[in-house]
């Protein structure tokens, strides 16, 4: 019969890991200042230049900073969740840490699941810095639908993260996980209408950024308030999300390989 001690185990050991990886990435300076911090800095400084500050009928008469915030924490979603998850892992992996651990009580899996939810964790906190900064400094509103926004915060998040470790699992070193990452983040980046505003692309990109992870039309609409009350639209964007969180977390398991 299992102990509540015992059950408890795993748990602690667990939070013990997910602590030491936590720290282990506020030592990184790359990964907090780019990953964190480089959403925010860069808003705040094109909210510097006035003309970036005024209406403009380009953007439905909001500013180009109201449209270009939920494009800033695209790109912190995009450095932590698809650039430092695979390279971490990859590292991992090559330099035998995952296989040391499987010689030990505690499970690889326990890391890998340390590593998502720090991830996850630091990703949280840029985009609570970015909403309150631009808040604050710019005067950009915060989210009109903050339920239907952290919905899809969350969703996009878990899809980017899912097709991380797919990156990690797939790429047989560091470098080559670095390479497939990047690329990856580029296509993200640029579905997002980071690279290029949305209204000069062509619509079937247009409608795949609608359905692509992270889901930047939909983060951007929750933020603004433009999408109305979230109905059917709103709920499919979602699910797909959703499912491509599923797929790339299941093709992941399958395909990742310890050492």
């Amino acid at each position: 019969m299992t102990t509540g001690t015992e059950r408890r185990a795993p748990v602690s050991a667990l939070l013990r890991i997910a602590v030491t990886e936590a720290r282990l990435l506020t030592r990184e300076p790359v990964a907090i200042s780019v990953g964190i911090l480089l959403p925010t800095v860069l808003l705040l400084g094109l909210g510097a230049l006035p003309t970036l500050r005024e209406p403009s009928p380009e953007f439905g008469g909001l500013r180009f900073v109201d449209t270009w915030a939920p494009m800033a924490l695209i790109l912190g979603m995009g450095i932590l969740c698809v650039q430092h998850l695979p390279s971490v892992l990859a590292a991992y992996r090559e330099r035998g840490v995952l296989r040391r651990m499987s010689t030990t009580p505690v499970h690889p899996g326990m890391l890998l699941t340390a590593q998502i939810a720090v991830v996850f964790a630091a990703a949280a906190v840029s985009a609570a810095l970015l909403v309150l900064s631009s808040w604050l400094v710019l005067d950009v509103e915060p989210p009109s639908q903050p339920l239907l926004f952290t919905a899809a915060f969350a969703v996009g998040t878990v899809s980017l993260i899912a097709l991380g470790v797919l990156v990690a699992a797939l790429a047989p070193s560091t470098g080559a996980a670095n390479g497939l990452s990047m690329t990856l983040y580029m296509l993200v980046l640029f579905l997002g209408g980071v690279f290029l505003p949305r209204h000069v692309l062509p619509d079937f990109l247009v409608r795949m950024g609608e359905f692509s992870p992270p889901g930047a039309q939909l983060l951007l609409e929750s933020w603004s308030g433009s999408v109305g009350d979230a109905g059917l639209p709103q709920l499919v964007q979602l699910a797909i999300m959703a499912g491509v969180a599923v797929v790339a977390a299941s093709l992941a398991a399958r395909t990742f390989r310890w050492e």
